[in-house]
């Protein structure tokens, strides 16, 4: 009676050890999940046609419109200046900037008048008999012609026998020998051609100047320009009269001025060309640098997008009936930041921001649309 309970106590622990590990094993299989695909939300941009200014940005290095080098034309010992020959000292129109000493050039300028003189007052007896029609105006001329004061003109000819006895007589010649050291003269001296101030000054009092030694430079400091170089697919953007914004390095300094001048001529080693803005400024200096913002001509039918957004330079991501599209594009300009492309139908809605793993056909559901 023992065996046999002992038996069917071993069989009942046997079976229910079976139905056990068979519950646990039931219990640890997972069912396998649908394969279900997630829709990434993203943000799109309706795309909306329109007319959009282009703007350039681009340097350059500010110089005065109005600016000469002084170069000495003759020789003589610096003697004075209106004022100190100093960088930075400012000069009004027809103030002194240079006198250079003249007085031995001045005497020989002198005998010269002294001999023309000598010699028209020798004709005047035979002009009276010979020529007495004409004879009055040579008096004229004879009597004004002073040693202090320059030159004056010689009367006009009337006759081919006047100017030929006039001519014989060496006048014509002694005249514009006599013109042309009294115009050397006057390069001694120079004076300012317009309100301006001495950037270089390069020599001092009692410095002897030789001829096309170079003495300083002089500007006008209230017209400036702005000399650019932008690349050659950017000329047809801009035309003469844009206007132009201009900022300093700070950008604590903003200039406004106008494109005055486009060169002709494409630089062929940057491929570029220059562009000359011009402006008025008391605050601009020369040399300053300064970044141009130029208003540009407008593109029409186009928008304007991020750069990053850009696929293979020519395809961005729409999306259409909840699936990633890439839809082919023509970039028109390109700036730091944005690109203005054209080809992208109205109400197209494309992708505002990058979607990390995006590709074409994958499914997606719009977070948030905005209008471009």
């Amino acid at each position: 009676m023992r065996k046999i309970i002992l038996s069917i106590l071993g069989i009942l622990v046997i079976i229910l050890a079976v139905f056990i590990a068979k519950f646990i094993i039931d219990s640890n299989v997972k069912e396998k999940p649908e394969n279900l695909q997630t829709e990434k939300p993203v943000m799109v941009q309706t795309v909306k046609n329109k007319t959009i200014p282009v703007q350039l940005t681009t340097n350059g290095t500010v110089t005065a419109l109005k600016k000469f080098e002084i170069f000495a034309e003759v020789e003589g010992v610096f003697l004075k200046s209106s004022k100190n020959f100093r960088p930075g000292q400012y000069y009004k129109k027809d103030e002194l900037l240079l006198q250079l000493n003249d007085e031995e050039f001045a005497a020989n300028v002198q005998a010269v008048k002294s001999a023309f003189f000598s010699s028209l007052s020798a004709i005047m007896p035979d002009l009276r008999l010979d020529y007495p029609e004409v004879y009055p105006k040579w008096k004229a001329y004879l009597d004004k012609f002073s040693m202090s004061s320059s030159t004056p003109k010689l009367p006009e000819f009337e006759t081919n026998k006047e100017r030929y006895f006039i001519t014989g007589r060496n006048i014509l010649s002694d005249y514009y020998s006599l013109k042309n050291l009294e115009e050397r003269l006057s390069k001694f001296s120079l004076k300012a051609p317009f309100d301006g101030v001495l950037t270089e000054a390069l020599v001092n009092e009692g410095t002897l100047v030789r001829p096309g030694q170079r003495l300083g430079e002089f500007i006008n400091p209230s017209v400036f320009e702005l000399m650019i170089a932008l690349k050659q697919e950017y000329i047809k953007f801009i035309d003469i009269g844009n206007s132009v914004k201009m900022r300093s390095l700070n950008q604590e300094d903003t200039f406004q001025g106008n494109i005055t001048r486009i060169n002709a001529q494409i630089d062929s080693n940057s491929q570029s060309v220059q562009v000359f803005i011009q402006f008025k400024n008391e605050d601009a200096k020369e040399g300053m640098y300064l970044e141009a913002l130029i208003n540009a001509n407008e593109i029409p039918n186009s928008v304007q997008i991020p750069r990053e957004l850009i696929i293979n330079a020519s395809q961005v991501y729409a999306v259409e009936d909840g699936q990633l599209k890439l839809v082919d594009i023509t970039p028109v300009h390109f700036n730091k930041e944005q690109v203005i492309v054209k080809g992208i139908p109205n109400g197209t809605q494309l992708l505002s921001n990058v979607v990390p793993g995006a590709y074409s056909g994958m499914k997606v559901s719009i977070e948030k649309e905005e209008s471009l």
